[in-house]
């Protein structure tokens, strides 16, 4: 799809925000030598984040010879972001200051019995306004919520097209909340989240091409090509959870047979080590999270159950990635979700091992795996993220309700 000067220039004030957030305190110069953008360029797009107050003049630092350099930094305070993750077991909300430090945080459990969408909008709802009420601050510094559900989303109409986990069809889910939250609203899905959240903050920042795979629940991949997200033509770009791992394999949740995620989510590790161990200590029937958590202490302590199945998931797991590091030629490709994140460093290194016995020499050798760095819930800042990217887009929709004589007094500024 054709670019329009639109798209560039919010891309092109998506890519400072993120210099300075990295940065702070830095100058004009500084932030057009790292995003490659002309000076000129620079200092209208810090312009149009000093009158968001999403970074303020910080002071002045001396240059060699000239004149001293204005520095700019994010101004925290200017405002709030809320992300919020809705997964099949829970709600997790947080809120987040503008240099997305976390303020406040808060969690309902979802209970089988309460997946009706109306259900689970007052679980969002609920922790949306604990949030505010615990972090003190006024309703109006709230920018927007960025709101991730699991599944098939269309971005644009705010619609939960296809949630496997709950056997949604076409749940008009952000209607649903703009009737219980006043915020402007964002929607998408965990992939997306993830993918946002290492793109500004985490171990993809800087890189041009990125995989960011989710181990959770479900499996999926978060793209980023060219420096940017990659949705495809219709917000559905990275459901690697269901592409065929094993033909004629194990019932995926979505219906198909071998799917990856069948094989590398948290219900398919169960599976494996119920078939491995039945009768096995590490095994909680009804908790995915004991489980995995108890299966990190076997690895760590060499179980030999717990390493075998360990091991029997990483056969699949890297294969899987070794496809996504033959398709799409990555700098990095980055573990996140709570599966993970559980099972940590000893996951990557087996994964790498894997990867390195599937994929092509030269892709494979131009590839890191690495954990995810952020130190918090990925989806909620992703989620917060794509808030306050909706705000920085909301400049360029009102520059261009401007005038025509005032939109030319501003291009002869510039």
């Amino acid at each position: 799809m054709k670019r329009t000067s639109r798209d560039i220039r919010t891309a092109n004030r998506y890519e400072v925000l993120r210099q300075i957030i990295a940065a702070s305190p830095t100058s004009r110069q500084e932030l057009a030598a790292a995003t490659g953008l002309s000076l000129a360029t620079v200092a209208t797009l810090v312009g149009e984040l000093l009158d968001l107050r999403m970074i303020t003049e910080v002071g002045f630092e001396d240059s060699a010879g000239g004149r001293p350099r204005g520095l700019v930094a994010v101004n925290a305070s200017g405002g709030a972001l809320i992300g919020v993750d809705i997964a099949e077991t829970y709600v997790h909300v947080e809120l987040f200051d503008l240099g997305l430090n976390v303020l406040a945080r808060a969690e309902e459990d979802v209970r089988p019995s309460e997946s009706r969408p109306e259900q689970v909008v007052g679980h969002v709802a609920a922790v949306v306004g604990s949030v505010v009420a615990q972090a003190g601050i006024e309703g109006a510094r709230v920018l927007g919520v960025g709101v991730s559900v699991p599944g098939q989303v269309d971005r644009a109409t705010g619609i939960s097209e296809y949630a496997p986990n709950w056997d949604w069809h076409d749940v008009p889910l952000l209607d649903l909340l703009t009737e219980h939250i006043a915020y402007p609203l964002y929607l998408d899905n965990p992939l997306r989240a993830s993918a946002v959240a290492e793109l500004w903050f985490g171990a993809a920042r800087g890189r041009g091409d990125a995989v960011v795979v989710n181990l959770g629940t479900g499996v999926g991949s978060g793209l980023i090509l060219g420096g940017g997200l990659h949705r495809g033509v219709s917000n559905s770009a990275g459901e690697w959870g269901h592409t065929t791992i094993v033909l004629d394999g194990r019932l995926c949740r979505c219906g198909k047979n071998g799917c990856v995620e069948a094989y590398v989510g948290a219900s398919g590790i169960m599976l494996t080590l119920r078939e491995s161990s039945a009768d096995s200590p590490l095994l909680h029937p009804e908790d995915q999270t004991a489980t995995i958590a108890a299966l990190a202490r076997g690895l760590a302590e060499r179980d030999p159950v717990a390493v075998k199945v360990v091991r029997d998931t990483v056969r699949y797991l890297g294969a899987g990635i070794a496809d996504l590091v033959n398709l799409f030629n990555p700098e990095v490709v980055v573990l996140s979700s709570w599966v993970a994140a559980a099972l940590g460093e000893p996951l990557v290194e087996e994964v790498r091992g894997a990867v390195a016995r599937h994929a092509l020499p030269r892709p494979n050798a131009a590839t890191e795996i690495v954990l995810s760095p952020i130190p918090t819930d990925p989806v909620c800042l992703g989620a917060a993220t794509f808030a306050l990217e909706g705000a920085l887009q909301s400049v360029g929709q009102r520059q261009q309700k401007r005038t025509p004589s005032a939109r030319a007094k501003a291009h002869h500024r510039q």
